[in-house]
């Protein structure tokens, strides 16, 4: 990695994906970084996630190729289901994309990976540190998430609109030697993902319709009977995975917009804290890292930070905003009823059957994107 920024600062408020990521990034390439962050410890709630292409090549790109390997799982597949168990499509990721990874991965492990990656390159990382306030006289980057006060000193404060749907989210035991591969059952006004994790676990996370509100956030225990009783009617091995739920987690999924205003020339938002996006097409994790590459890339290309910070913003803006409208339109797919349902669920079919590599590759614009090779 180049020396480009050796002499500059920056502060990076929050130490989640986007933080660590953008921490190693910077760092690297010879910038003095500190991370702020308001916990106590570099610790996640137990919790799964999927890596694609685009983000595994920043990663690979930062030197961390065989340690992201170490803990993951290689994804072969994604298996779209009904609510019973039948298959209705699948995306073949290993026969149609042979030379790319999917990863599926422990968020803990992900994290603990980025952090003692972000120290060995010089980072340092401050603990139990609430920000109030933009630290001054630096670059600041706000990556602190859905909640983010630097969005907030850029943007005021806004109010997300709730999309009348929770999700569950638990990890359980499961030691049956999987296929490592993603399925998604889909029935009416819910769907239900699982996929094995490294160390013997199984990530799931259950979305329902619903018009109570749930407060925004991962922090709300729920007991794990409400969750069974949602997807009684679910077959095939979700009622086994269901009874092996010990702890889960509720959370209201709300629909934020895109930040009016990025940066100033000072301040800069990545990750949530610019772009939230719903879990429908697992990309959260994958544009923070995406954002965090560009950014360091943008920095390192342009002495002038106010332009540095502007190209940013115009290379991810556009990118950003279609990643996000691709989950909001999967939030409604997935939850199809009446013969809206059977209809796209036989087109899927036939997809499957006769065209399964065209159904892959309606996501070639996602997937084939290459954070690195960007120009800023």
């Amino acid at each position: 990695m180049s020396t480009a920024l050796k002499g500059r600062s920056a502060t990076i408020v929050g130490a989640g994906v986007a933080g660590l990521t953008a921490a190693i990034a910077l760092a690297q390439r010879g910038a003095r970084v500190t991370v702020l962050e308001r916990a106590t410890a570099i610790r996640e709630a137990g919790a799964g996630l999927q890596l694609s292409p685009n983000a595994i090549r920043v990663i690979d790109a930062l030197g961390l190729s065989v340690e992201l390997r170490r803990i993951s799982l290689r994804s072969r597949a994604v298996r779209l289901r009904e609510t019973g168990g039948a298959p209705v499509a699948t995306l073949d990721l290993l026969r149609h994309r042979p030379d790319d990874d999917f990863c599926l991965i422990h968020r803990a492990r992900l994290i603990e990976l980025l952090a003692e990656a972000a120290r060995a390159a010089g980072a340092e990382i401050r603990l139990n540190r609430m920000v109030e306030k933009p630290p001054g006289d630096t670059l600041v980057i706000g990556a602190d998430g859905l909640r983010s006060m630097i969005r907030i000193a850029l943007n005021g404060r806004e109010v997300p609109f709730f999309t009348h749907q929770t999700a569950w989210r638990a990890v359980i035991p499961d030691h049956t030697e999987a296929t490592p591969e993603a399925q998604v059952f889909m029935g009416p006004g819910r769907h239900l993902v699982s996929y094995p994790l490294a160390g013997g676990l199984r990530n799931l996370v259950a979305v329902q319709e619903r018009h109570e509100w749930q407060e925004e956030g991962w922090s709300q225990p729920d007991d794990p009977a409400n969750l069974r009783a949602a997807f009684a009617a679910f077959g095939g091995p979700v009622p086994e995975w269901l009874d092996a739920v010990t702890e889960t987690h509720i959370w209201g999924l709300f629909r934020h917009e895109l930040a009016g205003c990025w940066q100033d020339g000072r301040m800069v938002l990545i990750g949530d804290a610019a772009h939230p996006t719903l879990p429908f097409m697992a990309q959260g994790a994958a544009m923070a890292i995406e954002d965090a590459w560009i950014l360091a890339a943008c920095l390192a290309s342009q002495p002038d930070q106010s332009s540095a910070l502007a190209r940013f913003e115009a290379l991810r803006r556009p990118r950003a905003a279609r990643i996000v409208a691709a989950a909001n339109a999967n939030a409604r797919n997935y939850h199809l009823t009446g013969p809206l349902r059977f209809a796209a669920h036989t087109a899927l079919r036939l997809a499957s059957r006769f065209a399964p590599g065209r159904l892959l590759g309606r996501f070639d614009w996602l997937y084939d994107y290459d954070p690195v090779a960007v120009t800023p």
